[in-house]
């Protein structure tokens, strides 16, 4: 099976991470899309991150019902923080019936030279890279890169928290179910 892993920090899962991730299940060759909720990415301050598991599960009830997607925790086993080079030598070594390729945007692109052994994920697994405002795809890219034009929402985990933070409504931001998660756990105040 090929699957597309989707490594973020999910702080929280929001409607635009669902619908890049469906969107990618269902106009890709891949199979199943991983959300792969990262403990600690090397690139963001972990201050202000929600417990891991809370993040688990508040993905895994975003995408409950949908056997196209699934939330990973395999980072969670790994040394922190997490590198994509690690975690998908390791998704490799314990699933090696699988194919795995990376899914990001075209804003973390702009970055993937500065990603630890980025020229042997480049070399080594396909990436699906979705184009996001002001970040442009760069030309003469190779093969492996599969530019896939995915529905984009203008939508900030940051402005989120904030929103939570301050008392507004985050309806159609997120789910309902992980909505409700969050106000029933306190969950950014």
């Amino acid at each position: 099976m090929k699957i597309g892993c989707y490594f973020g920090s999910f702080n929280p899962i929001h409607t635009g991470h669902c619908i890049i991730a469906n969107h990618m299940a269902n106009s890709t060759d891949l199979q199943q899309v991983w959300l792969v909720i990262s403990p600690q990415n090397p690139f963001k301050p972990s201050a202000g991150l929600l417990n891991e598991y809370h993040r688990l599960h508040l993905a895994q009830t975003a995408i409950e019902g949908i056997t196209a997607l699934k939330a990973s925790n395999i980072e969670f086993h790994l040394p922190k923080p997490s590198y994509t080079i690690d975690t998908l030598t390791y998704l490799k070594e314990k699933f090696p019936q699988h194919e795995f390729a990376v899914i990001l945007g075209s804003d973390g692109l702009q970055n993937l030279h500065k990603w630890k052994n980025a020229q042997v994920l480049v070399a080594e697994y396909d990436f699906y890279v979705y184009p996001r405002p002001g970040f442009p795809v760069p030309a003469g890219l190779s093969p492996r890169f599969h530019i896939v034009q995915a529905p984009m929402l203008d939508i900030s985990a940051t402005a989120i928290r904030e929103m939570i933070r301050t008392g507004k409504d985050i309806r159609f931001l997120v789910p309902d179910p992980v909505k409700e998660e969050i106000e029933k756990n306190g969950y950014y105040r």
